[in-house]
């Protein structure tokens, strides 16, 4: 019986959990017009819009460069420009590209090391919105010193005020919880026990425009 109850507290803390993290998902879109940082960086998706969302608020002026993270290695700069209409000027002044980026912790690395390379104290972090909570937690863990701005961009195949009404939508908000958790509980770990990966950045410098 002991087992019993603690297993529906568990899967109850969970799901009271799984709602306040899709609440918090919810509530960062439409994003605020950020103040102006070091840097801003995006990480790349599935979908041209977070790099568009990065490169509009580099052309507003909140910046002086943009590192695009985790982009394909057989993708070209040209290729990635003209995804981006009207930026010509900027790519060739002010976006860099990362190349190494696998996953969201290889983004934190390459994010780091960027930050590092540029002598960056704050940055303006483009991602999409279920993804933003993951992806402050592990640049944090890897620049735990650079101030984070998160600028949101909404997911359009995703309805977060009424996402378990939808299979796939459930499905996506609860997997991406549980990797939330996950990191959560790594950097919770790292924190207690002083192991922390800031500085942890083997992988190769962004090319630069």
């Amino acid at each position: 019986m002991r087992l019993l109850a603690a297993i529906v507290i568990a899967v109850l803390l969970w799901g009271v959990g799984l709602f306040a993290f899709a609440d918090r998902v919810r509530s960062i879109t439409p994003a605020p017009e950020p103040a102006p940082a070091d840097g801003i960086v995006a990480l790349t998706g599935p979908s041209a819009a977070r790099v568009n969302t990065a490169v509009r608020l580099l052309d507003q002026g909140k910046a002086r460069r943009l590192l695009v993270s985790g982009v394909n290695r057989e993708v070209r700069r040209e290729e990635l420009r003209a995804l981006t209409p009207g930026s010509s000027r900027l790519f060739d002044c002010c976006v860099d590209l990362g190349f190494d980026a696998e996953n969201t912790m290889g983004n934190a690395q390459e994010i780091a090391a960027w930050a590092r390379a540029k002598g960056f104290d704050s940055l303006i972090v483009v991602t999409s919105d279920y993804h933003m909570p993951r992806s402050l937690l592990e640049i944090r863990g890897m620049a735990p010193d650079v101030a984070l701005t998160a600028h949101a961009v909404r997911t359009p195949s995703l309805d977060s005020d009424n996402w378990w009404r939808s299979p796939a939508d459930a499905r996506r908000m609860a997997l991406e919880y549980n990797k939330y958790l996950v990191v959560l509980a790594r950097e919770t770990v790292l924190g207690l026990t002083g192991r922390g990966r800031a500085g942890d950045t083997s992988r190769g410098e962004p090319e630069t425009a």
